[in-house]
């Protein structure tokens, strides 16, 4: 019997893969089985006790890079508000698939398995291959993604496709993050004699503020500039000294050209050589050429669904790209998925069902026109 993409996102919500603390294994495994009993080469690789991720391969039987599509199956956590709906039955009303992950991302994930394992079970014969890369550990830090590079378990594709919610509108180019605490000392002395000590608050205000000033310079046609977030701040003891230490937290959403290492330089010349600067995460963007000959098919797809032509957008957050990327050897990467953005992380998430038939079909079209030997 045909995989339909609702009925199977409605079974991957009902699994609680909350993260933290990293609840995938059950997710995973049903997905693998799933996939097995099809005819995909699955292989698992935790990248701690059950957190797997998934790869799984159909081959081509004329070699050459394969098609890729990746989905994390994590989700964040509920939030103190009320749901109106269950958040792991997977509900539909009124058009609207409700539930945790249903935009972010299991319908996502959902539509592109339904779409590989029907054309198989039609007998499709695969010229090239398609590989499925089904994520743990993504809403923390792209841990699951980042292993599977470090395994060295992706080798190359020819596209990679990142369900995420997009609305099914194609988006080339996200932005990196590269995050870091930043330290300023000072010298303790009793706050009625504040020139006799030296405040580390001070200081960290004063660096924040050139900071807040700052451009970074570069500019993307996507992306716009970077963007610096100061995002939490301690400092001091008690009300009656002056702190000698204080420290901050920034979150600089980076362009796909610039390169971390010089932009920690660049804040340590900003700040000062008294600035301690300790890196937290350093995920880089991508961005692929909406030219790029890898992604016609998906873009000829789009337009002829539409009737339009589909436009290039670039996203100011990052995905399991920014591992993956640069794993298959910088692969052309398109995301396109059928959650809505802007209901990540909400109460009350939601999918629109006719999202998910619809990027079930995309999915589904592109590896007709890419991988298999019979046109549909």
């Amino acid at each position: 019997m045909p995989l339909n993409g609702l009925e199977l996102a409605k079974q991957l919500i009902r699994f609680r893969s909350i993260n933290p603390p990293g609840e995938e294994r059950e997710c995973a495994e049903f997905i693998a089985r799933l996939l097995t009993e099809r005819g995909f080469d699955v292989a698992s690789y935790e990248f701690a006790k059950d957190r797997p991720t998934l790869v799984a391969r159909i081959p081509g039987t004329e070699g050459g890079r394969p098609l890729c599509f990746t989905g994390h199956i994590d989700v964040v956590p509920l939030g103190s508000n009320e749901w109106r709906f269950p958040p792991f039955e997977g509900v539909v009303q009124d058009g609207r698939l409700y539930g945790r992950g249903a935009s972010d991302m299991k319908a996502g994930v959902a539509a592109f398995v339904a779409a590989a394992c029907n054309l198989i079970e039609d007998g499709l014969t695969f010229h090239r291959g398609v590989t499925l890369v089904i994520t743990a550990g993504e809403e923390t830090g792209c841990e699951g993604a980042f292993h599977v590079g470090r395994e060295r378990a992706l080798g190359q594709a020819e596209l990679l496709i990142v369900a995420e919610p997009t609305s099914n509108a194609p988006i080339f180019a996200h932005k990196g993050s590269l995050r870091v605490v930043v330290t300023a000392r000072g010298r303790t002395a009793h706050s009625s004699m504040p020139n006799e000590g030296e405040n580390a608050i001070s200081k960290a205000a004063e660096w924040i503020r050139r900071l807040e000033g700052h451009d970074f310079g570069a500019r993307h046609p996507l992306l716009g500039s970077a963007t610096a977030c100061v995002t939490t701040m301690r400092g001091g003891e008690n009300i009656n000294s002056v702190p000698d230490v204080a420290e901050f937290t920034v979150d600089i959403r980076t362009l796909p050209e610039q390169k971390h290492d010089a932009l920690i330089a660049e804040l340590g010349r900003l700040f000062g050589p008294e600035a301690e600067i300790r890196v937290v995460t350093s995920f880089p963007g991508f961005a692929t050429e909406p030219d790029d000959p890898s992604a016609a098919p998906l873009l000829s797809l789009l337009r002829e669904r539409t009737g339009a032509s589909a436009e290039p957008a670039g996203a100011p957050y990052f995905t399991d790209a920014s591992a993956l990327v640069p794993a298959f050897g910088g692969v052309a990467t398109v995301i396109v998925g059928p959650g809505e953005a802007a209901q990540c992380h909400k109460t009350d998430e939601y999918c629109l069902v006719d999202r998910i038939a619809e990027a079930q079909g995309i999915y589904r079209d592109l590896m007709l026109r890419m991988c298999c030997d019979r046109a549909g």
